[in-house]
């Protein structure tokens, strides 16, 4: 990330991409929900410019979407009120109720609250609908890259026990996740073996559009989610959590705003139960407000109906799993929201915790919150004790989370927009391991087999190790998930205590034989320093050949005691037969130790 915090608007992206293969770009455009350089216009009011009248049939300026809610079952009256008072039916949804109407009367809303049987009534919107509602413009279908890098191992798989996990199981083909975003490019080398076109739709502007195309991406951020959660192992750029599952589009992001109003979300939802996905990942927050208020009349029926649309999918069968948010922000002690409505001008407001962030917050959802390379909450990453379910690699700092981009290119993002897909391929994992696994069962045992991860020395953190405000109830694991144990690596250890003196450098070597051609990329170090302070230390991996590799370099400040870890170091490049060494150096007075044992695994 190129500044300490990403900004959250729309979608839970990243500060950091790479717009072609190997090529590195960090951008310092703020990022948030349309942020960073994926294509998408960066400010909500200034991008959102009238669209001449006469560019769509049927549309007029002034023209408002709103949830209108009935009864579940026959939304006939309903829908014959919206057309007496002023207003076209856009669409609707009997199963759960919901009717999405468009007006430009400013009494629409007033006027349908007092017809007998509609329940709710509230404008999803503070800006114009489009115009291109009336006739949306289908995406354009990226011309792809003749770049096509070999696959390179990831620190967020290995995070995760994904790398691992693989040589078990890489999911089945008969489990679909549904990636609700920006669009996915179904043509991406890394992508087009498991894309399932036939359940692809985009739900932009809250109706199914089943043309062909429809749900190409309109950015980048959904394709970069999509090759995490199943990218194909093909040998080529990456690999996704569960490389052997299905991967549909449902696009919700409009275009030209890349915004996910309500409409958009509850289509998306009502497509995932009908199509029979067995997850669903969702990267964003629904627009305008960051967070709904029941006291609202216009949020309450956001809520109401996104609620409905949610309830209804995960009863037909699906798993939600959605990023908890990039502002650095606690969910569990709300108290105030500058940022929303952020289609027209935000305004400052106190909130409460009875206002709640959508679809992240709803009940039955997987809230999940991000990480950096290690155990530690992304310094974006939201958190919330009993809110967050659990959390993944997100990326931070100089790690980012490396995945497929438009057009046959692959990119580094951070975010909790990252995290989520890790859980949501994780979930499809488990899936796959028990076709007759309920999405209760899902999430459940996304918990329990989530890895402990204790609280840092932070006082927002509260809670046990075993379930936090920072990481739920740990960090996921694939390898777990898929309920078995890869192929051992060959193991070498060295026992013997070396001494670390003050201001000294000392090595302890392992000869490794036995092993035929290069290291892994995946290189496990397995390091047991005992020491008084081990802000005085610098750990190091020095191969046969000479080549030094950096393990770390612990703060000066950091006065714990002991360095009982294990790393993983990209170690490809290395003869692997040889002998290698651990050197720990002191920099400091006082405090010593000793190299009590560490080991190898390949």
């Amino acid at each position: 990330m190129t500044t300490p915090r990403i900004s959250r608007r729309r979608l839970r992206r990243s500060l950091l991409s790479v717009a072609a293969a190997g090529a590195a770009l960090a951008l310092a455009t703020p990022a948030g929900a349309a942020d960073v350089d994926t294509g998408l216009p960066p400010g909500p009011a200034a991008a959102r410019a009238a669209v001449p009248a006469q560019t769509a049939a049927g549309w007029a300026a002034g023209t408002r979407s709103y949830l209108v809610i009935t009864a579940p079952g026959d939304t006939t009256a309903a829908r014959n009120a919206v057309a007496a008072n002023g207003g076209s039916v856009f669409s609707h949804y009997d199963a759960i109720g919901v009717v999405v109407a468009h007006s430009s009367s400013a009494g629409f809303a007033a006027a349908m609250r007092s017809v007998a049987g509609v329940q709710k009534v509230g404008a999803t919107r503070t800006s114009d609908v489009p115009a291109d509602a009336y006739s949306p413009t289908l995406p354009t279908a990226p011309g792809q890259s003749s770049t096509t890098p070999t696959e390179t191992a990831r620190w967020d798989m290995t995070r995760i026990n994904a790398d691992k996990a693989w040589a078990v199981s890489t999911g089945s083909p008969s489990v679909t996740v549904g990636v609700l975003d920006t669009g996915v490019d179904d043509r991406h080398q890394d992508i087009a073996p498991n894309f399932d076109t036939a359940d692809s739709v985009s739900c932009a502007y809250g109706k199914a559009d089943t043309r062909a195309g429809a749900w190409r991406d309109v950015g980048s951020h959904g394709t970069h989610v999509a090759g995490t959660i199943a990218a194909a192992k093909n040998g080529k750029g990456v690999v996704g959590v569960a490389p052997g599952v299905k991967i549909a589009s449902v696009r919700i992001a409009e275009p030209s705003t890349s915004m996910f109003f309500a409409e958009n979300t509850i289509c998306g939802f009502m497509w995932a139960g009908d199509h029979g996905f067995d997850v669903t990942n969702n990267s964003y927050y629904t627009d305008p407000w960051m967070f709904n208020c029941p006291d609202d009349p216009d949020q309450a029926a956001i809520i109401e109906g996104v609620r409905r649309a949610q309830e209804y999918a995960e009863g037909k069968g699906s798993l939600q799993v959605a990023a908890a948010g990039n502002s650095n922000y606690d969910l569990a002690n709300k108290r105030s929201d500058s940022s929303s409505p952020n289609d027209s001008t935000p305004v400052n407001r106190t909130i409460t915790n009875a206002c709640i962030d959508i679809p992240t917050e709803l009940p039955g959802v997987v809230t999940v919150a991000a990480m950096g390379n290690g155990n530690i909450k992304a310094s974006y990453s939201n958190l919330g004790r009993d809110v967050i379910d659990v959390a993944a690699p997100g990326g931070d700092g100089a790690y980012g989370v490396y995945s497929t981009l438009p057009g046959g290119k692959y990119g580094n993002m951070n975010g909790t927009s990252m995290a989520s897909p890790h859980v949501a391929g994780v979930a499809a994992l488990l899936k796959s391991a028990d076709p007759a696994a309920t999405p209760a069962d899902l999430r459940a045992r996304l918990g329990t087999q989530a890895t402990d991860t204790a609280c840092p020395s932070d006082s927002r953190c509260t809670g046990t190790t075993a379930k936090n405000a920072f990481f739920g109830e740990g960090q996921v694991d694939a390898l777990k998930a898929v309920g078995g144990t890869p192929p051992p690596g060959r193991y070498f250890e060295n026992t013997a205590d070396v001494t670390v003196a003050d201001n000294a450098t000392v090595e302890s070597p392992i000869t490794v034989s036995g092993v035929t051609g290069n290291a892994p990329a995946a290189l496990k170090v397995g390091v047991d320093v005992k020491h008084t302070y081990r802000g005085d230390l610098v750990l190091s991996l020095v191969a046969p050949d000479g080549s030094v590799y950096s393990l770390e370099d612990f703060a000066d400040g950091d006065s714990g005691d002991d360095v009982v870890k294990t790393y993983t170091v990209d170690a490809s490049s290395e003869t692997a037969s040889g002998t290698w060494k651990l050197r720990v150096r002191d920099i400091a007075t006082q405090d010593t130790g000793r190299i009590d044992a560490w080991n190898l695994t390949f």
